[in-house]
């Protein structure tokens, strides 16, 4: 039997749900599983590491990763309950912000605290490449790209390189 896709469109740089801070989930019915869903397929196709609702131009707190064995999970409604005094510096991208990488300092890990797309709640505790994807993606769903974590002056040129990647032009003041 054929499979019917499920392919989503990312939202880039500039779009106006990336810079807000989205809204809790509060009805669990199967709307929120098939997002999720949608959203590794999408994710996987991309070639990412994790994926945020507001990526995908939905007002949701849902973002979805492969943990570090490669399975999949979907965090609803995350809540960081703690994260590590010691932190790693590394290279990150974005899906929202294609052919752009920039080093960012990130706790070396994080304790989250979420729901799974059922409403059942559920705790991790992550390190590494897994927790700084929890970290990145969270961002997302408080309307925080990686570059805005750059001082002003690197998250410029990061816009700039951005937009003569991707021939395109934010408008900003």
């Amino acid at each position: 039997m054929p499979t019917i896709s499920t392919m989503l469109d990312i939202y880039k740089l500039g779009d106006e749900i990336l810079s807000r801070k989205c809204k809790r989930v509060s009805k669990f019915d199967s709307s929120v599983s098939l997002l999720a869903d949608a959203m590794f397929e999408t994710m996987e196709d991309a070639d990412g590491v994790g994926l945020a609702a507001p990526q995908v131009g939905v007002d949701m707190r849902l973002f979805v990763v492969n943990d570090q064995q490669g399975h999949r999970m979907a965090f609803v409604n995350p809540e960081i309950i703690e994260t590590s005094a010691e932190t790693v510096v590394m290279e990150e991208g974005c899906l929202s912000i294609p052919m752009v990488w920039h080093d960012v300092e990130r706790a070396a890990s994080v304790t989250v605290q979420a729901q799974d797309v059922k409403g059942q709640a559920f705790r991790v505790e992550a390190s590494g490449l897994f927790a700084r994807a929890i970290l990145h993606e969270n961002d997302h769903l408080n309307g925080i790209c990686f570059i805005d974590r750059l001082p002003e002056a690197e998250k410029e040129k990061m816009i700039r390189r951005y937009e003569k990647k991707n021939h395109v032009k934010l408008g900003r003041t």
